[in-house]
Order: C-alpha cells, then structure tokens, then sequence
C-alpha cells in the first residue's frame, strides 16, 4: 500500500515480477514431482502460495490503476485447476473454509461504515436509487433474458420462460459487497460517492432477500402447472428478517460491551463471531450477512467504539481478504465461461446498460450531487457472492433447469467479478474521493527521526 504514496521504482517492480515468476516456478515444479500430496500439506501450499502471489500480482496491477482484489483473483485463476492446475479442486474446496471468516468480517465493517448521519443525509438519494435499482433492472433483464431465449429454455412453454427470466431478474440485482468494500479499503475513499456505495449495496441485500422469496414463489406455479401458489416462504422470509436483526441488534451491543469493558484479544473475538456465531446463525435459519451489517451498524452508531472496532477488522481482514479472493480467483470455473461467453456477454451488457441507465433516472429525481449523477453505478456492477448463492437456490429449488440456469449465471458473475471492481476504482479515482494510504511504521520512525 505504501508504493501508492511513494511509487516504487521501476526496478522495485522488477523485483516483484520475478518474485512472482519464482513463486509461481516453485509450485509448478512441486506439483510435478510431488504430484500425490494431498490433504493438509497440499492446502498449507496453497494457503502460503495465494497469499505471496496474490500480494505480488495485487502490487503489479496496480501499476494499471487496477484494484488490488483484482490482482488476487487473477493470481487464484492462474494457478488454479481450471488453468495451470498448480492448486487441485480439493485445496480450492476447503479453502472455501476462509469464506465464512471472510464474509463476517466484510459483513461487520460494512456495517460499522454506515453511520447514522451520512444515512439520514442521502435517505432521500438511497430511496429513490432502490426503487430505479431493483425495479427497472429486475424487469429490463428478464426481459431480455425471456426474448434471449438462452439454450436449456427453448423447449419450455412461454409461462415457464416468464417465471425463469423473473427468478434471472432477481438474480441480477444482486451487487458484491465484498468486491466495494475491497476497493475502497483499498483507496480509503471518502466521499458522497463512497458513502452511497457503503450504504446502498449493504441494505440492498434486504431487498434481494424479499425479491427471492417473492420470485420463487410466483415462478413455481409458472414453471410446474401443478404447483400452488403458498404464502408459506413469506413467513419463513418474516422469521429470517425480523430473527436476522433482533440477534444482530444482540451481538452488537455485547460488542460494544466487550470493546469498552475489555478491549483485548480481539482477534479471537472476530475469529468467534466468524465461525461460531455463523454457525448458530444458521442453524437457528437466520440470515449471517445481515445479521453481522446490523450488528456492525449497532457497534458504530449506538456506541463509542465504533472506531476502535473498524481498526481491529482492518488488522484482521488483510490476510483473510487476500485469500478470500484468491480462492475465488482459483474457483472460478474458466472452461464454463469459454462455453458460455456469448450469452454471458449479452446478458452482463444489458444488465450493466440498464443498472447505468437505472443510476442516471434516480439521481436525476433525487437531484443526487454530481459525483453520485456521473458515477452511482460504478460500484453496482461488481457481483459475487451473493449471486452465486441465489444461483446456488435456484438449482436445488428447480432441479429440472436449476443446473443450466446456475452454469450461466456463474459465467455471467464471472465477468462482472473481473470487470466491477476494476471500474469502481476508476470512478473513485475521477471523483476525486480516493485518498493516499496511512503512513507506514517505518514512514512514522523516518518522520520522527532527526
């Protein structure tokens, strides 16, 4: 981070490239002549070698102004199984294992970044962006998506197209929150554009949580003739919310006790909250994600250790965000997006025409400020995440086309997962709202010495 403020010389990138050409050798020759180790010593390579080549290829692209989650997911598809095969798919699986720290901790500070003035400040800016958001991009994809005819729907009667393109709609409308977060940790950005981004993708996920519900069960009777329409998923989606934010509102404030009180050890506090509340989160069926943005939120905005609680998840997050993305880089399923691209190519398109499309309707009603009106739409391309795991719903609940849907919903994330983050930093940039990083330890004993 520190070579963003005082730019390494073209000898320090060098340096890096070679780095990254020997770590990348050393894996390639160790899977060569140890091709048959397994289990804990083949994730233990991997661990170590996503965190040296994600670090150095994040330090290379950004040369390109590229964000550095970028670079970690290129470094994941490289040496993944999908291209050089350097990492196996069972090291790529149980790495997924980092995912549910990563995902807490991403959770949490994005809650912990809404506070309460800047929301009551763009509330008006938020509402209007929501509606123009999930409305016209929800209905312009499944449009397209039902007049695209995508391959495994050709056969299918009209109706089941229609609840098919309505289950697509919802899936576009779901934006990364790990993927903004990232970025703007990253730059440090401050800003109107910032503050929207923050506030707008994190409640966002509420909306797509109802959108779902509401989707599956209008698309099931479309989709099946024999099915009914039931209500039943309405009340299931009541629990899950109201349940989400009460256990939310609970772990927040036993975090800000615990901060005030006690103050130590907070590593092994985040690393609980990731693994074992999530866990119980999940078994008593309440959402995680949303629970840990309430409980975030509840940290900043109801308590004084708001600060002190975003600092000890920056201390924490920096390795496990570099092999969250990584990982994802290296999960990334290439051959399906070589078979897929056309569609892929069609679909992303529309989507990212009508999110801008979307942004330039509501700011304009809104009167937004002119950062929001030239660039509110640059952090909702990203998606991850999130639309895996609608995808992930779709299949299990539709079993008949559930699968083909899903293969091309994970090829269409996978150029938004590419091409978002890198177009949201381009927009911080030009809004002037990305900041140098904070001086380094070493900066500081330079400073301070005579």
């Amino acid at each position: 981070m520190s070579s963003a403020k005082h730019g390494k010389t073209p000898a320090g990138r060098v340096i890096d490239a070679f780095s990254l050409a020997v770590v990348f050798g050393i894996l390639w020759i160790a899977t060569r002549y140890a091709p048959g180790v397994h289990g804990d010593a083949a994730i233990l390579g991997a661990v170590g070698f996503l965190l040296l080549a994600g670090t150095l290829m994040s330090e290379l692209v950004e040369v390109l102004g590229i964000p550095h989650l970028t670079g970690y997911l290129l470094a994941g598809i490289l040496a993944g199984p999908h291209m050089l095969h350097l990492i196996d798919h069972e090291s790529v699986k149980r790495l997924e294992l980092v995912n549910t720290l990563a995902i807490a901790l991403i959770a949490l500070a994005g809650g912990a970044e809404l506070r309460l003035a800047a929301l009551k400040q763009g509330a008006r800016s938020l509402a209007w962006a929501m509606v123009f958001q999930t409305l016209v991009v929800m209905l312009g994809t499944g449009a397209v998506f039902f007049l695209a005819r995508v391959g495994f729907v050709k056969e299918l009667p009209p109706t089941a197209v229609l609840g098919i393109s309505l289950l697509w709609g919802v899936t576009s409308i779901t934006r990364s929150p790990s993927a903004a977060l990232g970025v703007i940790s990253q730059t440090r950005a401050q800003g109107p554009l910032a503050r929207f981004t923050l506030a707008f993708i994190m409640s966002s996920d509420v909306v797509v949580v109802v959108a779902l519900a509401a989707a599956i069960t209008i698309a099931r009777p479309l989709v099946d003739p024999n099915a009914t329409l039931s209500l039943e998923a309405f009340g299931e989606l009541g629990h899950e919310l109201l349940g989400s934010v009460a256990m939310g509102t609970t772990l927040g404030l036993l975090v800000a006790g615990y901060l005030k009180l006690i103050g130590r050890q907070l590593l092994v506090v985040l690393i609980a909250l990731g693994y074992g509340a999530t866990e119980v989160l999940r078994y008593v069926r309440f959402e995680p994600l949303l629970t840990f943005i309430v409980a975030g939120f509840v940290v900043q905005n109801l308590s004084a250790q708001g600060e002190k609680f975003l600092h000890a998840i920056e201390e924490t997050g920096g390795v496990v965000y570099v092999l969250f993305f990584a990982g994802a880089g290296a999960h990334l399923n290439v051959p399906l997006l070589r078979e897929f691209w056309p569609i892929a190519l069609l679909l992303t398109g529309s989507r990212a025409a009508l999110t801008i499309g979307a942004s330039k309707l509501s700011s304009r009603v809104a009167k937004d400020e002119p950062s929001i009106r030239a660039w509110g739409w640059a952090p909702l391309l990203s998606q991850a995440g999130v639309a895996l795991g609608i995808a992930q719903v779709v299949a299990r609940t539709f079993p008949t086309f559930g699968p083909a849907f899903r293969d091309v919903a994970v090829a269409c994330i996978a150029i938004n997962e590419l091409v978002g983050p890198v177009v949201f930093k381009f927009a911080l940039d030009r809004a002037k709202e990305s900041r140098q990083p904070q001086p380094s330890l070493n900066d500081a004993e330079e400073a301070a010495a005579p």
